[in-house]
């Protein structure tokens, strides 16, 4: 069969694959659902079921196959061998929708089939320290409408394992814009709605500024589709990665570029339940594991904290106070060596960060002042080149005050609830009205979900009001793995939650 001839009887294909291993295909508008463990074995079930039509045609069969990362075009041969499509044949022959997974399930399905995978949504514009805007639009993502259905469909054969198969229409495309669960927006420029007047492009978030500051590594892929069509192909394609991992890849930079000495990152507000505690833990966890180590998260609360508790237990239970006891004994500030430490400080070893906890003695009368705190600071910040640093409620006790002196960096933290989200204003406000304005327009603003769902109004009337104090407004998710309270692990929490506080350390790095 000639080219010309086989390209006017190849069957029209698109595809759709989800983290999850579900997804669909569509063969000439048939929709055959996909239900697989893994989105790379979903994709192995797609490279299948495409030979075998290639297969039946006796020609390759172009497909377009959207992923959670985007959309581009292969062609697969009937011994499963995979390349990429030429342009010529892509346009002509593969179909520009990808199959609707929230189509209606034929009445004898036995599984439900989820809605399709949505991009974060754009945020407000950002802007660089000088107020000029950086500019890198945001792709759409495809959203499913009902289409018109190829009158003659092609016979297929019957599917492959993990595949159902059901007449449906073929959706058309079109941008929409999903929830996502870690979004960062810093605080537009003056006259920036002037700026971007009569644009028609997408506007540029958080990601695109610090991508134009830390550019991603080189490589192929490492993560989800694109590493099943690399190991499919024995490494013949080896796609690059794509917008999820890329933005991924410049977070970590961001974290691990080199600091010029020691910085210390406050983390305030003066009411409990904010979730200081579980920042302070989660920002120097990321930390340690992007940075190999040498992260302390330190408690300088007043009295008692409950840093120690939140963290995984070692063979002692000494705290600052038994440090600054024992500077002394050790000869002092400037003779103090990095082994001295490890019997005062609780390794984290799985997240490669230390705690210092705070005084959990009850009958101890002890007080952190000032003093303490600078002694202590001088002495921990010759061995750890990032501090995370919790602070009690106490706005005016001298040692509070003495960490925001000492701060490189302050992250204000509430949860998206009236009483956290007032407290964090006001403190805020003390801090201007007390000559550190410049710390609270460089200070960096984490929202944290209290629940699975949250009140969308008050979301977006904290975003508003943090974003036009503070350099740049993060959201994490709930995570139940946080709620219980106890010694936080890191590989307990949802990839979803990992992300977001790599995302949030990001965004704290790059004002290091």
């Amino acid at each position: 069969m000639g080219d010309d001839e086989a390209s006017r009887t190849l069957p029209r294909v698109s595809a759709e694959v989800r983290d999850d291993g579900t997804g669909a295909i569509s063969v000439d508008g048939v929709i055959e659902r996909i239900q697989m463990a893994t989105l790379q074995e979903a994709g192995a079930a797609i490279t299948a079921r495409v030979a075998a039509l290639a297969g039946e045609v006796g020609h390759p069969v172009p497909v377009t196959v959207r992923d959670p990362d985007g959309m581009w075009d292969l062609l697969i041969h009937a011994d499963g061998l995979v390349d990429e499509a030429p342009g010529d044949l892509a346009d002509d022959h593969a179909a520009p929708q990808s199959p609707a997974l929230g189509a209606p399930v034929a009445a004898d399905a036995r599984t439900a089939t989820p809605g399709p995978t949505s991009e974060p949504a754009p945020v407000p514009a950002t802007s660089t320290s000088n107020g000029a805007p950086t500019s890198m639009p945001a792709a759409p993502t495809a959203a499913p409408t009902s289409g018109q259905a190829d009158p003659s469909p092609a016979p297929t054969t019957g599917p492959t394992t993990g595949l159902t198969t059901e007449p449906t229409t073929e959706p058309t495309t079109g941008p929409t814009a999903g929830p996502t669960s870690a979004s960062g927006a810093e605080r537009p420029a003056a006259g920036a709605g002037a700026a971007v007047a009569g644009h028609t492009g997408a506007l540029p978030t958080l990601d695109d500024l610090l991508a134009a500051r830390h550019p991603a590594s080189t490589g192929p892929a490492e993560e989800g589709w694109r590493v099943g069509v690399r190991r499919v192909t024995f490494g013949a394609i080896h796609p690059g990665p794509g917008r999820a991992e890329r933005r991924r890849r410049v977070q970590v930079a961001s974290v691990r570029r080199t600091l010029d000495g020691p910085r210390t990152v406050v983390v305030i507000n003066p009411k409990g339940g904010a979730h200081k505690t579980t920042a302070t833990m989660l920002l120097a966890a990321t930390f340690g594991l992007q940075r190999g180590g040498y992260t302390l998260a330190w408690d300088n609360n007043e009295t008692r904290g409950t840093l120690g508790w939140r963290s995984v237990h070692t063979d002692h239970t000494r705290t600052a106070v038994d440090l600054l006891h024992a500077l002394p004994s050790l000869g002092g500030d400037a003779t103090v060596r990095l082994g001295d430490l490890d019997g005062f400080v609780r390794t984290q070893a799985d997240e490669q960060f230390d705690v210092l906890a705070s005084d959990e003695d009850a009958s101890s009368a002890t007080l952190m002042d000032a003093a303490a705190f600078e002694s202590l600071h001088q002495v921990l910040s010759r061995f750890y080149r990032v501090l995370v640093v919790d602070t009690g409620n106490n706005m005016r006790a001298s040692n509070w005050q003495a960490a925001v002196a000492a701060a490189d960096q302050i992250v204000v933290v509430s949860t998206i609830r009236e009483d956290t989200a007032q407290s964090a204003a006001w403190a805020l406000d003390a801090l201007r009205a007390t000559g550190h304005e410049d710390a609270v327009r460089s200070a960096v603003t984490i929202l944290s979900a209290p629940d699975a769902r949250v009140d969308k109004d008050l979301r977006k009337r904290l975003r508003t009001h943090f974003g036009a104090l503070t350099r740049a407004v993060v959201e994490v998710p709930h995570d139940p793995a946080l709620v219980a309270g106890g010694p936080i692990t890191y590989e307990a929490l949802h990839p979803t939650t990992r992300d977001a506080w790599l995302r949030a350390a990001a965004v704290v790095a790059d004002g290091l």
